[in-house]
This record gives structure tokens, C-alpha cells and sequence, in this order.
């Protein structure tokens, strides 16, 4: 056995394991990259995975993966991107382990991320809102369900895996009420809910009628929804809310695209964006910025406070008082 292959067993297992406590999520995301990986390396090399050494993930072949995911597989850069970032992180770790290779770490390393072109956030309308929620069907116990959790999203902005790891204790209706959860990075947060928020969790609590341990919003088997499944039931509301509000026909609904619905009604509620970064859990409060772009309104009442240009009178300031006069000449 060569030493690539302890060297990948001990980042899964010591880096981010033990060192780094990384989180589910986070190791399926590595664990996939180095998948997609070892097969790309096993046809260009005609090596089985257990026979690759350091020496053949050089740059090279590195990028030719690269390539080869958004070329073959139409992966976007954003996914080359994160592809990139977990085979860097286990360069980073190889460099501590293997000084003998440090010329092949120190060249893939140096690969570059692709640029992103950024497109503008979608979110909805509180039309758009309305029309979702109205369509949820309250004679159903999935309906429901889909009720609470999209009233839960839309005022309180969880990701889609924050949605999923809720429990029952999680919601306190209580005096402060509130939605405890863990978010990236193994963080935790506390979010506020509103009067008609609390409404809501009441009423689908005392139906769920579980332990304080079990999933919030869980399968009719009980068990936890996955991302694919909370994602089809969006589509599903989606579709059938566009019929009575065609402008949902022309955005791509996500889970996401509720969690960008919260941020835009605390932003234009006039919430500061160093409180919203830290309602949504953002690591910087410059990721927050997006949504000021995004927003028309902000920037059409900046424009209202501009004077229109030629309506000011060119000249020298002069002050017409001689206490100013001379605080001017100091």
C-alpha cells in the first residue's frame, strides 16, 4: 500500500473527525469529491485507488479533474469550486504529514478557484408568500405539515438542513419564544418567532403529539424529511400556487428561496444587515450585502435623496455669519 492511502484515512478519521469535529454534511461532501476523484485518477492512470501514490495527484492531473467535472459532468463552478476546496484541504494536511512531497502539495495548492458570476437572489413577494401558504392543504396532515414548516422557513430563514435537524424541544412558544438549532460549523443560534409564527408551531406541535426528541417535520413513518423530500414538496405547493399567482411560474422556488424571502422582509422592516447576518447565521456580515444589492428599493431611495444633476448652483461655500467666517479661516 502506498502512503496516499493511509494519508486519505487519517484526514477522514483524524482531521476532520477528531481535530475539526466536521459535521455530517461536511464529511459526505469530502467523501463524494474523493470518490469522484479516485475514479477520474483510476481511468487517467490505470492504478487502482489503493496503488496511487502522492506523486500522481500532481497539478496536473488535479486540474485535468477539474475540467473534466465541469466539461463532462456540467458541474458549475461553484461545485468545482467546493470540489476544489476539500482536495486543498487534504493537501494542507498532507503538507504536515509528507515534507518529501512538498513540491507537488505546494503546486496543487496553488490551483486557483474558478470565478463565480453571482446572480441576483430570488425571493417572494408577499403576494407570492400569501398565494404559497394559501395552497399548503389544511384538510391534510401533509399539508399541514408543509404549512407549519414553510411558515417556519419564511419568517425565521433556517436552511434546509437546519429544517431538517429540528426537534420537537427545539420550538419554546413560551415567554421569549423561540427556534433553537445548529447551524454550519456546528453553530448555534437562537431566532425569535412572531405571535403567528408561534400560532402555527402550537397547533402542528399538538398534532405531531411525539417526544420532545423527534423530528419536527417528519415523514408520515415518522422519520426525519430528507432535503430531496422537503424540496419536492415545494415544487409540488409551487406549481399549484402559481395557477392563482402567475408570477410564480417564473422563479425557481427552493429551499433556499425562502430563506432569501426572510432576509429581504427584515431588510425592508429596515433591520441593520449586521443583525441580519447574525438572524441568518452568516459567518460575514459582507455575505448579507447580496441582499442590498438584490433590493430595487434601496437603491430607488437613494437615488430620491440625490440632487438631479444641474440643479446646483456652482460656486465657492461662503458663510453669512462671522463667527462661521471665521471658524472658516482657521
Amino acid at each position: 500500500m502506498t502512503s496516499f492511502a493511509p494519508l486519505l484515512q487519517a484526514f477522514f478519521t483524524d482531521r476532520l473527525a477528531t481535530q475539526r469535529h466536521a459535521s455530517e454534511n461536511t464529511v459526505a461532501a469530502y467523501r463524494d469529491t474523493f470518490k469522484l476523484l479516485l475514479t477520474y485518477l483510476q481511468n487517467d492512470t490505470d492504478k487502482t485507488p489503493d496503488a496511487l501514490d502522492i506523486g500522481d495527484l500532481d497539478a496536473t492531473r488535479i486540474g485535468g479533474f477539474l475540467t473534466y467535472l465541469e466539461r463532462e459532468r456540467g458541474n458549475s463552478p461553484r461545485t468545482r469550486n467546493a470540489r476544489l476546496a476539500a482536495i486543498h484541504s487534504l493537501f494542507s494536511y498532507a503538507a504536515l504529514r509528507h515534507p518529501e512531497h512538498a513540491d507537488t502539495i505546494a503546486r496543487v495548492l496553488a490551483i486557483p478557484a474558478a470565478r463565480i458570476h453571482r446572480n441576483l437572489v430570488t425571493w417572494l413577494t408577499d403576494t407570492e408568500t400569501a398565494a404559497l401558504l394559501d395552497t399548503c392543504d389544511q384538510d391534510t396532515r401533509t399539508g399541514r405539515r408543509d404549512y407549519a414548516m414553510f411558515v417556519l422557513a419564511i419568517q425565521t430563514g433556517l436552511r434546509v438542513s437546519e429544517l431538517i435537524g429540528l426537534t420537537i424541544a427545539d420550538v419554546h412558544t413560551g415567554t421569549g419564544a423561540h427556534v433553537h438549532c445548529v447551524g454550519k460549523g456546528r453553530k448555534e443560534r437562537a431566532t425569535p418567532l412572531l405571535p403567528d409564527t408561534v400560532a402555527v408551531m402550537n397547533a402542528w406541535i399538538t398534532e405531531r403529539a411525539d417526544t420532545s426528541d423527534a423530528p419536527l417535520f417528519a415523514t408520515s413513518t415518522g422519520r426525519r424529511l430528507s432535503r430531496d423530500a422537503i424540496e419536492a414538496r415545494l415544487r409540488h405547493v409551487t406549481t399549484r400556487a402559481a395557477q392563482t399567482c402567475p408570477a410564480l411560474a417564473s422563479k425557481n422556488v427552493t429551499a433556499h428561496t425562502l430563506r432569501h424571502t426572510a432576509a429581504m422582509r427584515l431588510l425592508h422592516a429596515g433591520v441593520d444587515a449586521t443583525v441580519i447576518a447574525l438572524w441568518l447565521g452568516h459567518e460575514n456580515v459582507t455575505t448579507t450585502s447580496i441582499y442590498i444589492h438584490a433590493d430595487m428599493t434601496i437603491k430607488e431611495q437613494a437615488i430620491a435623496k440625490t440632487t438631479p444633476p444641474g440643479q446646483t448652483k456652482p460656486g465657492r461655500y461662503r458663510p453669512d455669519d462671522t463667527i462661521m467666517a471665521f471658524l472658516e479661516r482657521l
